[in-house]
């Protein structure tokens, strides 16, 4: 008895010491909020959900119920807002910061959201297979949405006050009518300072307060056309895809790419083999992408 009771007295510190680096360890990691893609709902992330509790147990993770299914397709800016007020409150309880996951149209959302919002507390940012330079492919969310159009004239469509009123339409990217883009693109256009906005100093500025962007795609995606879009890489007028550094928002820094590429602060993370709707329940994808950044 009395060795074993010297034993127990011998292991006790070793076992505060263990209980008290787990409690440190969970409580270090910052919040995790997540934004879904067009058509999806929280009810789609149950398996990230898991991967997140199992690496980083104790994790505060919110995947945003707001415009579901499709409310998907409401306008951007509308979708912006919302987001900001359901996201604001746990921002302001994050004293170190917030983490943001960002899926398919939600990445754009959440660069909308960040870059309109001057005291919000991103750490890291992360893109999930997101059309960052916009979108222009026929795929078969084009073809259930417009069934009379094809990519060749959803111009006709996107590029009005009508067609503006779906989030897709707000992303489209035609290369070969980069006039008509610039002028009736009241979403992209406007994020990427392509065309006149009298904030793109100050959103250029809190883009800027992120400590990391993380960029995840893949050539396999098959919704997400080109997928270096998911990179900041698109079509030129020949349909030739021209990386990030050639773009001419990276080139003039239009609203800090540029200044974020200088930092070291953009991470690319390409990952062949997975297709669009499995990227959020990939265990590779997340371990590789994903777990190193969710601090």
């Amino acid at each position: 008895m009395r060795q074993r009771r010297g034993c127990i007295g011998v292991l006790a510190p070793f076992c505060i010491l263990l209980i008290f680096l787990t409690l440190t360890l969970t409580a270090s990691y910052k919040p995790v909020i997540v934004v879904h893609g067009l058509f999806d709902s929280p009810s789609d992330f149950g398996i990230l959900l898991d991967f997140i509790n199992e690496t980083h147990p104790g994790t505060n993770v919110t995947v945003v119920d707001l415009f579901d299914r499709t409310e998907s397709l409401k306008p951007l800016w509308m979708q912006v807002e919302g987001f900001k007020r359901a996201m604001y409150p746990i921002m302001q309880n994050a004293v170190n910061g917030v983490h943001l996951l960002c899926y398919s149209q939600g990445g754009l959302i959440c660069r909308g959201l960040i870059s309109t919002m001057p005291d919000h507390n991103v750490d890291t940012f992360i893109s999930l297979s997101s059309p960052q330079m916009g979108q222009y492919g026929d795929t078969k969310y084009l073809k259930w949405l417009f069934p009379q159009h094809m990519k060749s004239n959803l111009y006709r469509l996107c590029y009005t006050q009508l067609g503006q009123d779906f989030s897709i339409c707000n992303y489209w990217n035609d290369p070969h009518h980069r006039d008509l883009y610039l002028n009736q693109s009241n979403f992209l256009a406007l994020l990427n300072d392509e065309k006149l906005n009298p904030n793109a100093t100050a959103w250029k500025k809190n883009l800027l307060r992120i400590r990391k962007m993380v960029l995840i795609g893949g050539p396999d995606d098959g919704v997400i056309m080109p997928w270096q879009s998911s990179m900041f890489a698109f079509y030129d007028n020949n349909e030739t895809v021209r990386e990030m550094q050639s773009q001419l928002v990276y080139l003039e820094d239009t609203f800090g790419l540029k200044t974020l590429d200088a930092r070291g602060d953009i991470v690319s993370c390409t990952v062949p083999g997975v297709s669009h709707t499995f990227w959020h329940s990939n265990r590779s994808v997340y371990e590789k992408c994903i777990a190193p950044w969710l601090t």
